[in-house]
């Protein structure tokens, strides 16, 4: 059983909102750091948000104010809150599990990756 799998992924329009989940299993979530990072066609993986085990957060400039991450450690399950999308959200969105307390923006530090989940946003 894949560790993080996630889902909530869709076709919107501009302006709409969605929220994506990733369960994870096979462990105790809650000790852990929790990222999203996104890949859009043509491009590198990019830091989205993350969370730690004290519910700090910290984001990418570019989705501040519009995204929230929050996790329920009691359904071992991360979301990601997003709105007011934009046509430059669409990217295939993961979650990646760190097993250190310390939140990272490189995705090579992070252990655990889902499948993914495509997000399209039209204009």
């Amino acid at each position: 059983q894949a560790p993080l799998v996630e889902s909530g992924g869709g076709l919107l329009q501009a302006g709409d909102s969605l929220r994506l989940s990733c369960a994870a299993s096979g462990r105790t979530f809650g000790r852990y750091v929790m990222a999203w990072f996104r890949q859009a066609p043509g491009k590198e993986r990019e830091f989205v948000a993350a969370i730690n085990l004290l519910e700090l957060t910290h984001y990418a400039d570019s989705v501040k104010g519009r995204f929230t991450i929050s996790r329920d450690s009691a359904k071992n399950t991360l979301y990601l809150q997003m709105n007011s999308l934009k046509p430059d959200d669409t990217a295939v969105y993961y979650c990646a599990l760190r097993l250190t307390p310390v939140i990272t923006t490189l995705d090579r530090n992070y252990d655990y990756w889902g499948q993914g989940t495509q997000v399209t946003v039209s204009s």
